[in-house]
């Protein structure tokens, strides 16, 4: 009996082996890794100087192998990027892999010498996990795109461009057809162009500053680009006017202080209280300064594509400059300097609660308390014009509502960061400010804008 049942228990053991070697056999042959999915998404609809490409493959099985991304052109090629990733083993249903990977790549002239006009194919290749018999074949995935690497002309049309530091001008000029964005670029700012009545598309005009902070006009450009982002980038500034920094010391006390900081973080809970007055004074004048200048770039993008006015911009009559545009200042607590800011702005003085005109026609786009300008109105003049109105002690108009030069927007105060009763005064561009003086000068206007737009701006003086 006990022979007859070792005898049994060896077959059995016998005939499981045999089972599992078949199995591992079969895992062995068959158990080879599913053809990887593969995408290529470039980011734009050719190949210039550099154009990112996104590849994401994806096996959920065993998981990925090697992936290889290749610019191919020709008999030349280039490895672009690419990835090493080891699957699970043939045998194994558990255990680490990767199942997706996303890799970015740039694809161009930068990044493959030599390349040439014409065509060149993106080729992702994403090896199949093997077993230890087979070893299949990749999945492999191409596309082919346009090569283009001439940058769209540019020529300048206007005979004059006189700039000064901080200040405003304009240019006319045309592009080629390959041009898809075009404008000024100036130290870190864009100033869009536009197109002119009247013409094929090609002819462009920009309104645009020098930075206040931008003394070099090797830094103030003419720029085009295609849709692959190949550049062109011209001078054309005649005439450029640097303007040396005002420096002024403000006196920060405790009872200023006490006065605008409860009243601004009333108003603004994205600024919080920082333990201390003076801690929080520094992160209203810093942070939410910041915080405000980027509202006033956001707001410009919705500008409108017109010139809404067509006289020059007022000044509040009956005022005086208390500070002008673009002053250093440096801010000393107890004697010790705290914190440093540029003035962007010029401060009118005239009697309290004196009523605030409108510069010129235009639309509101802002009338709220507004962080450091406390109650403001901001008006949109077109393509890319505003100006700003702060420390309002009311606001007479509302977000939305056409106004008319001279038309009251509200009445002078001291809101915000004020230290008394006067109006914050800027003329904003792109959402820069800049010096306003220019604006409030007619002949200005006609000889800087209107001579060179022509019907574009029908400037009345």
């Amino acid at each position: 009996m006990a022979a007859n049942k070792a005898r049994k228990l060896l077959s059995q053991l016998i005939a499981v082996i045999i089972i599992a070697a078949i199995v591992f056999a079969c895992l062995a042959i068959f158990r080879v890794g599913a053809p990887p999915s593969i995408t290529i998404e470039p980011a734009l609809p050719g190949i210039g100087k550099r154009t990112p490409v996104t590849v994401t493959v994806e096996e959920p099985g065993r998981g990925l192998g090697q992936i290889t991304v290749e610019l191919i052109q020709g008999e030349r090629r280039k490895v672009l990027g690419g990835r090493v990733h080891e699957p699970r083993p043939f045998w194994a249903f558990w255990g680490p892999r990767a199942t997706t990977d996303v890799i970015e790549v740039e694809a161009g002239r930068e990044t493959f010498e030599g390349l040439r006009e014409g065509e060149a194919t993106i080729r992702v290749t994403a090896q199949r996990a093997p077993t230890w018999i087979r070893y299949p074949d990749a999945a492999v995935l191409e596309t082919t795109l346009p090569v283009r690497l001439v940058p769209p002309s540019i020529e300048v049309m206007s005979i004059a461009v006189h700039a000064a530091q901080g200040g405003s001008e304009a240019v006319v000029y045309r592009v080629g057809e390959t041009s898809v964005r075009d404008g000024v670029r100036a130290g870190e700012w864009w100033f869009p162009g536009f197109p002119m009545p009247g013409g094929d598309g090609q002819d462009r005009f920009a309104l645009f500053a020098v930075p206040y902070d931008v003394g070099d006009e090797g830094l103030v450009r003419l720029v085009a680009v295609d849709d692959v982002g190949n550049e062109s980038a011209a001078a054309f500034i005649t005439q450029f006017f640097s303007k040396p920094v005002k420096t002024d010391t403000i006196r920060v006390s405790d009872g200023f202080m006490e006065k605008v900081v409860p009243a601004i973080l009333s108003q603004t809970p994205e600024i919080q209280e920082r333990g201390n007055l003076l801690e929080s004074y520094l992160a209203i004048n810093g942070e939410l300064r910041a915080a405000n200048a980027q509202v006033l770039v956001d707001l410009a993008e919705s500008s409108a594509p017109a010139f809404l006015w067509n006289q020059r911009f007022m000044q509040m009559p009956n005022t005086q400059v208390m500070s002008t545009f673009a002053d250093r200042r440096t801010y000393l607590y107890e004697g010790r300097p705290v914190d440093e800011q540029t003035h962007l702005c010029y401060d009118l003085a005239s009697t309290q609660r004196a009523s605030v005109p409108a510069a010129n026609d235009g639309i509101v786009v802002l009338a709220r308390y507004f962080g450091i300008y406390g109650n403001a109105v901001v008006i949109d003049h077109g393509f890319g014009l505003m100006s700003l109105y702060g420390h309002l002690s009311s606001i007479a108009v509302s977000e939305g509502e056409e106004v008319a030069r001279g038309q009251s927007v509200g009445r002078s105060g001291q809101s915000g960061l004020a230290g008394g009763d006067h109006l914050h005064f800027t003329m904003l561009l792109q959402g820069l400010p800049v010096n306003p003086v220019q604006w409030w000068d007619a002949h200005w206007i006609r000889d800087r804008l209107s001579s060179k737009l022509g019907p574009v701006l029908d400037f009345q003086e």
